[in-house]
């Protein structure tokens, strides 16, 4: 099984108490969402290990869990700043028109006129809307390196192909 067919869904934090538990930082739509994936897999020394969330509650802010087979708390702070991975068969599926940020990484962008402006390699996540960020193969024609492309479906994303990994926008090369 490779790394591609697993998914970063979230991070173990420091133990809680002595029984072995953990702070889990979710990086689902929903926090709790974390544990309706199962089993989780985490890289222990270099190896992956197969986990099952035994118990999980809110504390403060926060989740904790308690992972099968971590009873002690010395035994959890191996994990420590570990990520949580799941298969990415265990996502659900998505209609169409939908997409899971994953699924762009990589994806080439060109404009509506067929301009190649990269591909993209990041996703920023800001208060009013997404941003692309693509990078140019070379340095191209305008100057540009890289570039932030506001993800408003419809009005700039005009269209995204999974099958030939291409996304059509409406933006100006030049920006």
């Amino acid at each position: 099984m490779s790394t591609q067919d697993r998914i970063v869904v979230g991070k173990l934090g420091s133990s809680y108490g002595i029984k072995g538990w953990l702070k889990v930082f979710s990086y689902t739509e929903e926090a709790e969402s974390i544990f309706s994936y199962q089993p989780w897999f985490i890289k222990v020394k270099g190896e992956w290990k197969e986990f099952r969330v035994e118990s999980w509650k809110r504390h403060g802010q926060g989740l904790v869990a308690k992972l099968e087979g971590l009873d002690i708390r010395e035994d959890a702070q191996m994990f420590t700043n570990a990520e949580v991975y799941v298969l990415a068969e265990q996502l659900p599926a998505l209609s169409d028109d939908e997409f899971y940020w994953r699924e762009l990484y990589g994806m080439t962008v060109v404009t509506t006129e067929g301009y190649d402006l990269g591909k993209v390699t990041d996703i920023l996540e800001t208060g009013s809307n997404d941003v692309l960020v693509v990078k140019a193969n070379l340095k191209d024609a305008f100057g540009q390196k890289e570039r932030l492309i506001p993800f408003l479906d419809e009005q700039v994303i005009k269209s995204i192909d999974r099958t030939a990994q291409r996304i059509e926008v409406d933006w100006d090369p030049g920006f």
